[in-house]
């Protein structure tokens, strides 16, 4: 455990002589485990640096104590991301530049009386390779309402965790036996290019198409055991064409990039859902590759299926994206831009 402080002036000796250092505090913590301050603090502070970076105070360390410097609201974020890291270092985590991310991001949308409960606590997925934690409140609630709903819905921009999340939830219940399979399907549409005839069998054709999925099943489970599933059909990886006619009982579904599902195609698809099954679908409205003048089924099923019983909607924004946060503010300048030209 760590140990509080009391907040107390900051003498000039620790930084560079500010104007006027009576006005400074800092708050200081102390972290009984010096193996795990190390781990906490990062190979040569890159930890301690981020956190400065992303929450404006600078980070001093004392010994077995950090000394977290910087106006009252900033000290007491930071405080409270180190807590949290610290506290998943105790349960026996590692903590990589994501998680300090997430920390902070949660604790931004968090109210102060809730952040310590939110940081050492909250939703974790367990699967064969690695935990998954949500790492903003967006992700936090899409996980929530994936376990309690049988169908859920994960709209919003690239890179905020959709599918990857809606593949971790599906690993996480098949482990546990709450399915018996996993199938993950998209629609074979290619991205603004023509690729002509692919060679190979079908399956050589399709999983270029697929690789997403794959990617995200290998960070979840060991690939021995994917290629095992696989083979024994116990988890399905395929084109949305080729769902016509089935009914998926007792399995994990999701149909990831489904802006590119016709109407046709998604009210096949959400009519496969059998009993004991989970059904999940994600996508981008602004990356809609559709021949020009066709209505994308996200859209549809969008409008028609809001309020019915056991159907959730979560929408994420460029607040979300966890992938880099160039990509974040990507995204955001696409949508000013067309906002200007509208």
């Amino acid at each position: 455990m760590y140990l509080d402080q009391k907040e107390s002036p900051l003498g000039i000796s620790a930084l560079t002589p500010p104007t006027r250092p009576e006005d400074i505090v800092e708050t200081v913590l102390e972290f009984p485990d010096n193996r795990l301050l190390i781990e906490l603090c990062g190979e040569y502070d890159r930890n301690l640096a981020q956190i400065e970076h992303q929450t404006g105070v600078h980070v001093l360390r004392r010994g077995n104590r950090l000394a977290v410097v910087g106006d009252k609201a900033c000290r007491e974020q930071a405080a409270a991301v180190l807590r949290g890291l610290y506290a998943k270092l105790e349960a026996g985590k590692h903590i990589s530049a994501g998680d300090i991310d997430g920390t902070i991001r949660m604790g931004q949308a968090a109210p102060r009386e809730e952040q310590i409960e939110l940081f050492s606590g909250g939703i974790e997925l367990r699967t064969r390779r690695k935990g998954v934690e949500p790492r903003t409140e967006a992700q936090k609630a899409y996980v929530a309402n994936l376990f309690a709903n049988e169908m859920g819905f994960g709209i919003g921009p690239a890179g905020t965790g959709k599918t990857y999340l809606a593949v971790a939830v599906g690993v996480t219940m098949f482990i546990s036996g709450a399915v018996e399979k996993i199938i993950l399907s998209r629609p074979a549409v290619e991205a603004g290019e023509r690729l002509g005839f692919l060679p190979g069998d079908m399956k050589e054709k399709v999983d270029p198409y697929m690789q997403p999925l794959y990617d995200a099943l290998n960070d979840f489970l060991p690939a021995k055991q994917v290629q095992k599933l696989l083979e024994e059909k116990r988890i399905e990886i395929a084109p949305l064409a080729f769902m016509r006619g089935r009914t998926l009982s007792n399995a994990f579904i999701v149909l990831d990039e489904a802006q590119n599902a016709t109407s046709m195609q998604m009210k096949m698809f959400l009519t496969r859902l059998g009993e004991g099954s989970r059904m999940v679908i994600t996508g981008d409205r602004t990356q809609v590759d559709l021949p020009r003048g066709t209505t994308s089924g996200l859209a549809e099923a969008e409008r028609i299926l809001k309020g019915v019983k056991g159907v959730s909607f979560n929408y994420f924004t460029s607040k979300d994206v966890v992938r880099h946060p160039l990509v974040g503010r990507i995204i955001e300048a696409y949508e000013a831009d067309e906002a200007h030209q509208s």
